[in-house]
């Protein structure tokens, strides 16, 4: 959970600095935003957590 809320808000941020930057326009953003949100409920969303997942694993386990 903690996961998942830190890159929704990452996405976020970055969403809002490219509408400021004017490196996408708000129509195709809010494409983009309704695109993800739609995503979310069909049988890809489970394969793409885990996916997501799996990288979030393999960056912590990474030791310097």
């Amino acid at each position: 959970m903690a996961i998942s809320l830190s890159v929704v808000l990452l996405l976020a941020i970055i969403l809002v600095v490219l509408l400021r930057g004017g490196s996408i326009k708000a129509g195709p953003a809010i494409v983009a935003v309704l695109f993800g949100f739609f995503l979310a409920s069909t049988g890809m969303a489970d394969d793409i957590q885990r996916f997501l997942n799996s990288i979030a694993d393999t960056i912590n386990s990474i030791q310097f």
